[in-house]
């Protein structure tokens, strides 16, 4: 990554899950879930500033949009897999079997706990640079590709234009109390499953999936699978 840690231990931390404790109850350093906590406000606040730089042009909604396109999880996981980041993370037996959407959770989550650790670690001018290196660079390609478009109107409209389907949503889990609600909803393409997404109501977690989907089919030939 071209970044030289000054603490070993934070790092270490942002690269350790949270089952591989199980397994190593004595592991020296927690899990990475607090600094996955602070790297994901320090991410948007980069690429907010960026945007808020680069475009004096775009209104709240059109950053907003841009914004969400770049750090999602399919993003995310997909810039962990280019610093091949998986092969560093402290991982239980069964969580390194993990694949699919498990696998692409750990990652980005690792990747935002990264960035945690490197803000404490380099401060906030090293995390503009390397934002701007390794997650801005994929703007033009999310510009080029509409992907910060209302999601579910342009999953739509580019499905029926590839494979002559619908894509529908069905809710796969709620959960929490009624003021609290999280829900979990799936986007299929007939009887395919092909993404998930998270929210605390069914449009926003329809909307959530419907971006993920985008994203994870931007360089794939067969919309069908």
């Amino acid at each position: 990554m071209g970044i030289q840690f000054k603490s070993k231990e934070l790092l270490k931390e942002a690269l350790t899950h949270r089952s591989y404790l199980n397994e190593y109850p004595s592991w020296p350093v927690p899990h990475n879930e607090r600094l996955e906590y602070l790297g994901d406000a320090v991410l948007e606040l980069a690429v907010t500033e960026f945007l808020f730089e680069k475009y004096p042009e775009f209104q709240e909604g059109r950053m907003t949009s841009l914004r969400a396109a770049l750090v999602n999880r399919q993003m995310l996981s997909k810039i962990a897999g280019g610093l091949s980041l998986g092969k560093f993370i402290y991982l239980s037996k069964g969580e390194a079997k993990d694949t699919g959407k498990a696998r692409e959770i750990i990652l980005s989550n690792a990747m935002e706990a990264l960035l945690g650790a490197m803000y404490l670690d380099q401060g906030y001018e090293v995390i503009k640079e390397f934002v701007k290196r390794v997650v801005l660079n994929h703007l033009e390609e999310v510009i080029a590709f509409g992907l910060e478009r209302d999601p579910k109107s342009l999953l739509q409209e580019k499905v029926q234009e590839k494979i002559r389907v619908t894509p529908t949503y069905r809710i796969l889990e709620e959960k929490g109390p009624d003021h609290q609600k999280v829900f979990t909803v799936g986007v299929f393409f007939g009887e395919n499953m092909i993404e998930t997404g998270t929210g605390s109501s069914k449009q926003e977690a329809e909307h959530d999936a419907a971006r993920n989907a985008l994203v994870a089919l931007v360089h794939k030939e067969d919309w069908s699978k």
